[in-house]
């Protein structure tokens, strides 16, 4: 079998890693890929974006099964131009993807099949939206409707942060046409969790649970990101929590995407804040998360291939997913500057001391090579992985590892797992 992997992420680099791993894998692709990626599969260059060139690879390589790892490719319809060339791809189509490609579309599908969510308006009229912020009050959310690499939510504890946020999206144009309209929404207060699932439709399987740091830096500070870190699994999500979750936010998304005659088949990934134990949804993703999908897929036991390609089929039921035992904690090394203008082509030092040893993973993400040096491309830059017996044990490791590597500007959190480890030592005291 041949498989095909879109993107160029560290949540590809983990999807190629895991799969290369499949004895029913004879060979891995993947486009556009990194240089991390480069070591264990045949990167292409082909852009994410570029369906045609993508379609016409897949076409006349015979690959057996095309991952798409980032929301981008997804929500300009990917999937249905696959299957109408009758070729095996795992991801929901253009009309699925809207429920992560837009916010608005997103926040009035779960008011329509009674979704636990926070309370919204939305608007196209800067004016409109500004008076509503002056009347509400703060704290509230401004969300950009349109993808934003996770970065066009703003938290405002006030009204003038609130008013700010709503120029940087609607008249300076941030995030160009994704801020053509915005919600705005109350605050919700609690903990946050992200709850993954596989779904072809019908049958639905839940991933491990994980918790993501959004903030750039410790304490939840700063502007968000794309992730500064995860770790899984999230203690917050209990049992019982997780009994929850499955009844009143995953059980109506795939009954109302049923009505609405979306063929759904792929990962959905709800963000979730829970407040005094109730689960409600900040956002919904059509994709697995970036960093949570690191931590997530070194605890998985089961064959990622078979899992994924039974999901494209439509045959998820005859799948049983196990897990190790183990925690998993992610910490993602950032360009100096990031999530806003940072530095390319830092050369890149220590990795080869940590290759071939157990339990850590380096997962390239903003890598390329410059004559064979490794060096920085992007924003974030690597996802250090590494797995233990609890949280605290994994935390440890990740951070060892990091005091291996260096490249100028290197930053990266101090904090990831501490809120989980803090909550573990709270509850075995009691």
């Amino acid at each position: 079998m041949k498989v095909l992997v879109i993107g160029s992420g560290g949540r590809e680099h983990a999807l190629v890693w895991k799969l290369s791993q499949s004895p029913r894998i004879d060979k891995v692709y993947c486009a556009p890929g990194n240089a991390g990626i480069s070591e264990i599969a045949e990167c292409l260059d082909i852009k994410a974006n570029d369906i045609d060139a993508l379609l016409n690879f897949v076409k006349y390589d015979w690959i057996d099964l095309t991952v798409v790892g980032p929301e981008a490719p997804l929500t300009a319809g990917i999937v249905d131009a696959f299957v109408k060339e009758e070729r095996r791809i795992f991801g929901p189509d253009k009309s699925g993807a809207r429920l992560e490609g837009s916010k608005v579309f997103a926040k009035d599908f779960m008011l329509k099949y009674g979704i636990p969510t926070a309370e919204y308006k939305t608007f196209s009229s800067y004016l409109h939206a500004e008076e509503y912020i002056r009347l509400k009050g703060a704290p509230l959310v401004i969300k950009a409707d349109g993808l934003a690499a996770g970065k066009g939510v703003f938290v405002c504890e006030t009204v003038d942060e609130a008013i700010d946020s709503l120029k940087l999206i609607m008249k300076e144009k941030a995030f160009g046409a994704a801020g053509s309209k915005v919600v705005v929404e109350q605050c919700l207060r609690g903990e946050e969790a992200s709850f993954m699932i596989l779904t072809d439709g019908k049958t639905v399987v839940p991933l491990a649970s994980a918790q993501d740091h959004k903030t750039i830096f410790d304490g939840d500070k700063g502007p968000n990101t794309g992730g500064m870190g995860a770790y899984s699994p999230a203690p917050v999500i209990t049992k019982s929590l997780q009994v929850k979750i499955m009844k009143t936010v995953i059980a109506p998304i795939i009954k109302g995407l049923s009505r609405e005659r979306i063929n759904y088949r792929g990962v959905i990934y709800a963000g979730l804040m829970i407040s005094n134990g109730k689960p409600y949804v900040l956002e919904f993703n059509c994709r697995f998360g970036d960093p949570e999908a690191q931590p997530i897929l070194m605890r998985l036991e089961s064959d990622l291939f078979e899992m994924l390609k039974a999901t494209a089929e439509g045959r998820l039921k005859e799948v049983k997913v196990s897990w190790k035992d183990d925690s998993a904690v992610c910490v993602v090394l950032s360009s100096k500057g990031y999530p806003d203008k940072y530095e390319k082509g830092k050369e890149i030092k220590g990795l080869e001391d940590l290759k071939g040893k157990k339990d850590i993973m380096v997962f390239h993400a903003g890598t390329s090579l410059n004559n064979g040096k490794l060096v920085t491309s992007g924003g974030r830059v690597l996802g250090v992985t590494a797995l233990g017996k609890d949280i605290s044990a994994a935390k440890d490791k990740a951070y060892d590892a990091i005091s291996k590597i260096h490249f100028d500007g290197m930053h990266y959190r101090k904090d990831i797992a501490d809120k989980a480890i803090k909550k573990l030592k709270v509850e075995s005291e009691k």
